[in-house]
């Protein structure tokens, strides 16, 4: 295993700067995302926006040979969905638009789920649970806190309500690199695994199945899906841990007005 970066008070201000920025590009896309826009226009945007408007850099365009900004996660796809000029939003789709961002020297990644026109009642049910699901992870971050509290919490809400979580991604350690450790895992036992401490920087981003948590690669070497078809939802935050809790550095305004705190 790779060395925990901790980060510094100067560093987290940084990385700070880079969440508020990417909460930029979502308030941008609020009123972009709507029925009839292509995922490859929502893509061209925020890259617009990134570039010349915030003058950062979208972190995942060229990653791992990655071409685009960011992913566009239609219902059944898990993640890694491809933008694309003929994948036209319509309406009762969910869509997840999953985006990092590079500003002096520090990355942003939070992803956020999308529903497009009338939604049925079980869609939004799996999108409100999966967002609630993230929330009591991070609410389990603090000093002396174990990665197995994370993923205990995460997993105890998602099951609770008959979903699956998926196993196979996690979050991850972030700062001048997009992944660094520790792999932040949704699923676990409390007390288990690493202790958390001050200066740590990662994301939290639950994968959750309607269904079966079984999933599938398809062929373009990217997408993920679910193997039954059913629908998949995602939700995620950069955040660091503080003295005496946590910090949400990608916290959106849209949030801070729906009462979620930006320090627990």
């Amino acid at each position: 295993m790779k060395e925990i970066v901790i980060k510094t008070p100067e560093e987290i201000a940084k990385m700070r700067h880079s969440g508020a920025l990417l909460a930029k590009v979502f308030a941008m896309l609020d009123e972009v995302i709507v029925e009839g826009i292509s995922t490859m226009e929502i893509n061209d945007r925020a890259e617009a926006f990134i570039v010349d408007e915030l003058k950062s850099r979208p972190s995942s365009k060229g990653q791992y040979d990655f071409p685009y900004v960011l992913n566009t996660s239609i219902d059944e796809v898990v993640c890694h969905g491809i933008p694309s000029v003929s994948k036209i939003l319509r309406s009762g789709m969910i869509v997840n638009v999953d985006i990092t961002l590079e500003n002096g020297g520090y990355i942003a990644d939070s992803s956020k789920m999308y529903c497009i026109g009338q939604v049925t009642p079980l869609a939004k049910r799996l999108v409100n649970n999966v967002y609630e699901s993230m929330w009591q992870g991070i609410r389990a971050v603090k000093p002396g806190a174990t990665l197995g509290d994370i993923g205990h919490a995460i997993q105890q809400h998602a099951e609770r309500a008959g979903y699956a979580i998926v196993r196979e991604y996690c979050g991850h350690g972030i700062g001048r690199d997009m992944h660094e450790e520790p792999a932040v895992l949704h699923f676990g036992q409390p007390g288990t695994g690493m202790a958390l401490q001050e200066g740590m920087v990662f994301t939290i981003e639950p994968m959750i199945n309607q269904g079966d948590r079984r999933i599938k690669q398809k062929k373009d070497g990217w997408t993920v899906i679910t193997r039954d078809k059913k629908l998949s939802a995602q939700w995620e935050h950069t955040l660091a841990v503080t003295a005496d809790g946590v910090e949400i550095l990608t916290l959106r305004d849209e949030e801070r007005r729906a009462g979620y705190a930006e320090r627990y």
